[in-house]
């Protein structure tokens, strides 16, 4: 079972992270924030990861600074949970339809972070949430989890909708780049020998 825990503690946060790539979409999450507590709660389903999450934050000023720390705690534990990702397929992606709304996610455990996120989501707020806070939410997780990640909008009207069909995408394709290729399962998926 590849699975690993991470801490993260500043003035702004305090966020534990608990996550298993072999889960069955198992999700405790408490962000408090209630949007991202809903999309990582689809994230972990639709992925098959067990997740528990938990995050104290400075959410009287605002959610930025518990949804980028959020990002870098899970992308951590990604990063660890994964190791020297031997055996691991790599890539994953799919385009997933959310009602109106199509999303592309691409991902590569290249080493590399790597964000490329297009999307025209046309409202500001879901509720109380900050849509701009999507694009910052992923961007804290590439750094941290040393991934490529392409999110890129096709179409889609609903602010919701849009947002759903990314952490959706984002958690089947992931779950497809984790899986061990039976093929290959003693070896780093690269030429290079390691994807550090």
């Amino acid at each position: 079972m590849r699975s690993a825990e991470y801490a993260r503690k500043t003035a702004e946060t305090d966020v534990f992270v608990r996550l298993t790539l072999e889960g069955e979409g198992r999700a405790e999450i408490d962000t408090g924030v209630g949007f991202l507590d809903h999309m990582l709660t689809l994230f972990a389903a639709h992925g098959r990861f067990d997740l528990t999450l938990a995050c104290k934050g400075d959410t009287r000023v605002d959610d930025h600074h518990s949804v980028e720390d959020v990002g870098i705690a899970l992308g951590a534990a990604l990063s660890a949970a994964l190791g020297d990702k031997r055996g691991v397929r790599r890539y994953g992606d799919i385009a997933l339809p959310m009602d109106e709304a199509l999303v592309l996610c691409a991902v590569d455990l290249s080493g590399r972070a790597c964000l490329r996120f297009a999307a025209d989501i046309p409202s500001q707020k879901i509720g109380a949430f900050d849509t701009e806070l999507v694009q910052e939410f992923f961007l804290a997780l590439t750094r941290t989890a040393g991934v490529t990640l392409h999110l890129r909008q096709l179409d889609g009207e609903n602010a919701h909708h849009i947002v759903e069909a990314m952490f959706k995408a984002f958690g089947r394709a992931l779950s497809q780049a984790v899986s061990i290729d039976e093929r290959a399962a003693d070896a780093v998926p690269s030429t290079k020998g390691t994807l550090a």
